[in-house]
């Protein structure tokens, strides 16, 4: 189930393209180290098209439908290293993360555009939410620090705490 995104709409979408291209014109682009060969450029040609016109589900179903994930990774155990499956929530947990981080980076800048200020707030129902996050839920954050934030941390937690770690549920909403 997508992401409610309070404050998604076409002059944000284009703000997300800005920052999406930007990662792609400096090589800079985050890929998921589940990604098969054709799933890093499946992506990357694929995204615009889901940040003009899609959201997280979207994504999510079109990166699994064309099979862009390995179907096993390698994960530390004990001494060694094993084999396992990757999890079928692949592309959920990645296209609801990376989604949602263009989603704030392109608020962060409508928001530094139009002296707007940004609030967090729960983007999905959560039936067991984080005490961290629901600690982060109502408060204000600063566009700019946010948006380094962001640029600086890709595909790992960020230094503020948002969007909060791998399915939070948590983003940002202009106010």
């Amino acid at each position: 189930m997508a992401l409610t995104y309070a404050s998604l709409d076409e002059t944000t979408r284009q703000y997300m393209l800005t920052e999406f291209q930007s990662d792609i014109d400096n090589n800079n682009c985050f890929l998921s180290k589940r990604f098969n060969d054709f799933g890093n450029t499946f992506y990357v040609e694929k995204m615009p098209d889901h940040i003009l016109n899609g959201n997280d589900d979207s994504l999510a179903e079109e990166l699994k439908n064309n099979d862009c994930f390995k179907s096993h990774e390698e994960r530390k155990a004990g001494a060694g290293v094993t084999m396992v499956k990757v999890p079928i929530t692949a592309s959920v947990t990645f296209a609801e993360g990376e989604f949602n981080r263009f989603y704030i980076r392109g608020l962060c800048l409508r928001a530094l555009e139009e002296n707007m200020r940004l609030e967090v707030y729960r983007a999905r129902i959560s039936s067991n939410p984080r005490p961290e996050s629901e600690e982060l839920i109502g408060s204000h954050v600063d566009p700019n620090a946010l948006l380094q934030d962001l640029r600086d941390n890709k595909g790992i937690d960020t230094a503020l705490g948002l969007p909060s770690g791998p399915n939070s549920g948590l983003s940002v909403k202009l106010i």
